[in-house]
């Protein structure tokens, strides 16, 4: 029987803050459609303090920030580029482009083409996300993705260097020192200085994901990212200390962070909360990640596995780290999540900076029907087809119009009766008149 030790916020206020959000968003959207460039500036300067001459980097301004990162710095974001590219060509080679004649004379297939430009949004007021412009610029670029246009707001007043040389790395074709809804904005919609992109993608906070939310239509977006999700699914064969740690570790993303702890042992559970607080006694972060824990933290006592994997498909949680005497059972079962990170020896902050796979991950439940960005999201599979024979155009064209007439479409019937007229040696099917429009003349 599942028993909630701790829970979060109640829903209704969860949906409180939502609806606040929406009607910001809603409004800043609206003034950067109408003013551009100068409802740009006027949200930088307000919310991050900054107003270049220009929030676009030049070349040799790219050149000198990245010039202030460490040699160690740079071999390790070269490292963590290495294995998202690498993990972004192994996922690419997948798909593959097709062709295949499916009846003599029927030729059908599809092709996979790169969205053709991309806007990507690198977090970084609070904290410098170098890892996002993997994710997303490098990940881009293995799609092959041509025009790509990155944006990151300022760090304590100026461009994060990490993060500006992690962007150039990847591949990014236009750098933007520009945060929140204002950056969102202005990739999607244009100004009179940054061109509007098809697609924008990478994670945020909650006004960047509604900010997304909005857009969808008007533009691509991957999927909806909001504040970091985390869940911890853990039996007796692990300690407090690990789960404590790991849920902590994404708890200090931001003060809207859910940290869940699912464990068939309620001792574990007791365990984790005391170890958690003995944490946040010592850790430099605890401003942010207590209100998180305090406001969305969960501990959730179950009776099985079995339940456990009820609660943990029914949360569809981001982050989902399964330490168990059964992974690999959790593995086969799971159905909604966004990654899982498997066993003692990983964790979530391996897939956040360096293992190679992606971080921009489903959050708010949307994991129910939709995975994380990869090289595939970047990519559109068009369908085409071409029939190569008369015999072929006279059978697919004699089925088609029947199967229009059932519908009422005679218009539809008459663009296959057509074909079977010139192509074919058959009688027209149902005995469809001429064309209406030639009765008219």
């Amino acid at each position: 029987m599942t028993e909630y030790l701790k829970r979060g916020l109640a829903a209704e206020l969860r949906a409180e803050d939502n609806l606040k959000t929406r009607k910001t968003v809603e409004d800043t959207l609206a003034d950067i459609e109408q003013r551009g460039d100068v409802a740009v500036r006027e949200l930088s300067e307000r919310f991050d303090k900054y107003s270049p001459a220009s929030f676009r980097l030049t070349q040799s301004e790219i050149e000198s920030i990245i010039d202030q990162v460490s040699e160690q710095d740079m071999i390790d974001i070269r490292f963590a580029h290495e294995q998202v590219v690498n993990f972004a060509h192994a996922q690419r080679n997948s798909m593959q482009d097709i062709e295949v004649e499916t009846l003599p004379g029927v030729i059908l297939g599809h092709k996979n083409i790169p969205v053709q430009s991309v806007g990507c949004y690198i977090p970084g007021g609070k904290f410098p996300m170098v890892a996002s412009a993997h994710m997303s610029v490098a990940t881009a670029k293995v799609a092959g993705v041509p025009r790509i246009i990155a944006a990151t707001p300022p760090f304590k007043g100026k461009p994060n260097p990490a993060v500006i040389a992690a962007m150039h790395l990847g591949g990014a074709d236009e750098i933007y020192v520009l945060g929140g809804i204002q950056a969102v904005g202005a990739m999607a919609i244009g100004t009179e200085t940054v061109d509007p992109v098809h697609m924008i993608v990478g994670p945020g906070n909650a006004f960047v994901a509604e900010a997304k939310r909005q857009l969808f239509g008007r533009v691509g977006i991957d999927l909806f990212a909001g504040p970091t999700e985390t869940m911890v699914i853990a039996d007796e064969t692990v300690d407090s200390e690990l789960c404590a740690t790991d849920l902590l570790g994404q708890a200090e993303h931001g003060y809207n962070s859910p940290a869940v702890l699912i464990t068939t042992s309620r001792k574990l559970a007791e365990d984790t909360m005391v170890e958690i607080e003995r944490i946040l006694s010592i850790l430099p972060t605890a401003d942010t990640a207590r209100r998180s824990w305090e406001e969305y933290g969960e501990v959730i006592v179950c009776g099985s596995h079995d339940e456990m994997l009820i609660v943990a498909n029914e949360m569809a949680s981001e982050h989902v780290q399964v330490m168990t005497d059964r992974d690999d059972w959790y593995l086969e079962h799971m159905t909604s999540y966004g990654a899982l990170f498997l066993g003692p020896r990983t964790n979530v902050a391996n897939g956040d900076k360096v293992i190679g796979t992606n971080h921009t991950l489903p959050t708010n439940k949307a994991g129910r029907y939709t995975g994380g960005l990869w090289v595939g999201k970047f990519l559109k599979t068009h369908s085409y087809q071409r029939v190569t024979s008369d015999s072929a155009a006279a059978q697919i064209g004699s089925v088609g119009s029947r199967l229009c007439m059932l519908e009422g479409f005679v218009g539809h019937a008459e663009q296959c009766n057509i074909r079977v007229r010139r192509y074919g040696q058959i009688d027209v099917p149902y005995g469809a008149p001429a064309p209406l429009w030639r009765e008219k003349v």
